[in-house]
């Protein structure tokens, strides 16, 4: 299972890619996507959406996570986020990937186990998860976390949909890796 994590930004978009081997995460890639902050809004997005399908195209992964975007003091910050993680998921849906969603809260307890962690030290146990010489830069390693939070969730969904297929009775599926009954 080859997972590619994004972490969605205007200005430094972050890309992580790790594969699931059983138990076992390996290191794939990971970098940024920089846009220029004098460029037009259309032309930062447009730069998002090429660069993210050209790492699609480069490291072919199975599934596809990405951070959601929270909501900020600032409300342009946060319409501008979303518009750079929309560009990010149509690249995404393009390729035609299986897209999981979760929450900063949600990367920092799957990579650090503590929800309030700091950016360091989401670096050093990506470092550390993944066997690397060094911590990666901030954006990236929050991508890679994404995709360790992924690998992570999809395994406890594999298991919850094995255990409701010997349960048919129970009315438990999932569909669009969710929970439904």
């Amino acid at each position: 299972m080859r997972i590619l994590g994004i972490d969605p930004g205007l200005k430094t978009t972050g890309f992580g890619v790790i594969e699931k081997q059983g138990t076992q995460l390996l290191y794939i890639a990971s970098g940024t996507v920089q846009t220029s902050v004098q460029a037009e809004l259309p032309d930062r997005l447009g730069i998002i959406l090429k660069s993210v399908g050209e790492i699609i195209e480069t490291y072919q992964p199975n599934f596809a996570a990405i951070e959601k975007v929270f909501v900020n003091v600032n409300p342009q910050s946060t319409l501008l986020l979303g518009q750079a993680r929309g560009a990010a998921i149509c690249a995404l849906v393009r390729a035609d990937l299986a897209i999981s969603e979760y929450t900063a809260l949600q990367v920092k307890q799957a990579v650090v186990g503590q929800g309030k962690a700091q950016k360091k030290q989401v670096q050093d146990m990506v470092r550390r998860l993944l066997s690397l010489p060094a911590p990666p830069k901030s954006d990236a390693a929050d991508a890679l976390g994404v995709a360790i939070c992924h690998a992570n969730a999809s395994g406890t969904l594999q298991a919850i949909q094995k255990a409701a297929a010997m349960q048919p009775k129970s009315g438990f599926r999932i569909r669009r890796g969710r929970l439904i009954r």
